[in-house]
């Protein structure tokens, strides 16, 4: 094999230049910056256009991969943008947040072959940043306006992407959300090191160009009644997350100093938008011995956190291995690499203290086979052991957050607190009322960001047809 004729034997694989450790723990910008200097050319180079394209499999929007691989190592980089929108509403964002390696990359020939994968995501994120700095904007699919309005609840990434659709297909967007800044999870529950907000405040910007209408600050149910987006829109699409903490009920949870994991992204993100009202969330993890309870990307957010907040020693407590932690392998290097011990193996059963958290009780675990594929924990009789802690997160996960509403107007949740979707007689993302459509975690429970981008594209499709068959009717 030739390097001319297969480039990727030339090009090895690379990611944009990584901040060193002793510098980057100091702040919270992300790990990496961009490329320079034709590199992204040659990483695109390295794609092998098997013909067979696994990595576009592996994508749970179907992304054209190789096809904008082909226009970034031509040099077309605003083409490459306009492809990779023609199915991603945000690139940018899934180029930084997604789980590659269990994705895309993970399915990518070179990797199977042991060469290495194509640097995918560095490069879906590289584009479109240099695309929307050259000017570059996605484009509407109709100047026509087709007179029907859609609100959306939810500025989160189902909500993003079900607005881009929306609103380039002619149709009026207004989304309505709580928070003081539109991106839900993407801006509060992610910190800035793997999502700069100002990634979030430039999409805003972009769909605010297209005729978004962005309603913030509002709580739909308190502020306004769902019965006014029923009745003055053609459409309501529904994108409020999952928000409810998944409780261990560990005794000792209620002992000061133990926290949530979300309340406590949530304070520090505010903290650094400058937006926070009162400092009371947010513990003061200087010097501090900091336990982090659970395997998952919001335990690797939580442990990155505390390190930036000046922790003296974080530890993160695992029930199982390294090898079945759900979280990105990446983010647990990342983790390793800025001092964060991890104990694997070890069964939270109690948190201690008089008053106040002192230390945390653990069991060893061993594994044992379970439905799926997957280990399970068991914990082993007698080996209970103390871990010291001065503070305590709890990153067990989420649960989807359902509206107290949903019920008054006909929307069915199922005993999870997932909205229902699709089904017979249904279209995909519609709900049990006909007029109300929804996605993305209020609908799977706490999942991945490019499946809530999925479930906003589809439900803006279903949302189209709906809207066009009742013109065409009239």
């Amino acid at each position: 094999m030739s390097e001319k004729t297969f480039p990727f034997l030339k090009f090895h694989r690379a990611l944009p230049q990584e901040v060193p450790v002793p510098v980057r723990v100091l702040g919270y910008g992300e790990i990496h910056g961009g490329f320079v200097d034709g590199d992204a050319g040659d990483q695109a180079a390295r794609c092998i256009d098997c013909g067979n394209p696994y990595c576009s499999w592996g994508c749970p929007l179907g992304n054209r991969i190789p096809q904008w691989l082909q226009l970034v190592r031509d040099g077309r980089i605003e083409d490459a943008a306009t492809l990779m929108h023609e199915t991603n509403p945000l690139p940018e964002i899934c180029g930084r947040v997604c789980p590659q390696d269990r994705l895309c990359e993970g399915a990518c020939t070179l990797e199977e072959g042991g060469f290495g994968a194509v640097t995918i995501g560095s490069i879906e994120r590289w584009v479109t940043d240099e695309a929307l700095r050259r000017g570059w904007r996605p484009g509407l699919h109709t100047q026509e306006r087709s007179g029907k309005r859609v609100a959306i609840v939810g500025a989160g990434p189902a909500g993003l992407a079900a607005a881009d659709r929306l609103i380039r297909a002619g149709v009026a967007v207004e989304v309505f959300d709580r928070y003081e800044e539109i991106g839900g999870l993407l801006t509060f529950g992610i910190p800035a090191f793997k999502l700069e907000k100002s990634v979030v405040r430039t999409r805003r910007g972009v769909l605010e160009e297209l005729g978004v209408v962005f309603r913030l600050g509002v709580d739909i149910g308190r502020d306004l009644p769902f019965r006014a987006l029923l009745d003055g829109y053609d459409a309501v699409f529904l994108a409020t997350g999952a928000y409810t903490s998944v409780d261990a009920q560990l005794p000792g949870a209620d002992l000061d100093g133990v926290h949530s994991a979300l309340p406590f992204l949530v304070a520090n993100t505010r903290r650094l938008l400058g937006t926070a009202t009162t400092a009371q969330d947010l513990p003061d993890l200087a010097g501090r011995r900091v336990v982090v309870l659970g395997g998952g990307d919001t335990a690797m957010d939580c442990v990155r956190s505390a390190i930036r907040l000046g922790a003296q020693r974080v530890s993160c407590v695992y029930r199982r291995d390294e090898a079945n932690m759900p979280g990105s392998r990446r983010e647990v290097k990342y983790a390793r690499e800025e001092g964060v011990e991890f104990v694997f193996q070890r069964q939270p059963l109690a948190i201690l203290g008089e008053g106040r958290v002192e230390r945390v009780r653990v069991a060893q675990t061993e594994l044992v086979a379970g439905p799926g594929g997957r280990a399970q924990s068991r914990s082993v009789a007698g080996s209970e052991q103390d871990i010291a802690a001065d503070v305590v997160i709890q990153a067990f996960g989420f649960l989807a957050s359902p509206p107290d509403w949903c019920a008054e107007h006909g929307i069915a949740v199922d005993a999870n607190g997932r909205l229902v979707v699709g089904g017979a007689g249904r279209a995909r993302q519609q709900t049990t009322n006909s007029k109300v459509f929804a996605g993305g975690d209020t609908v799977r429970g706490a999942d991945l960001v490019v499946r809530a981008v999925l479930d906003g594209r589809e439900a803006a499709r279903a949302m189209l047809a709906q809207l066009q068959a009742v013109t065409a009717s009239t």
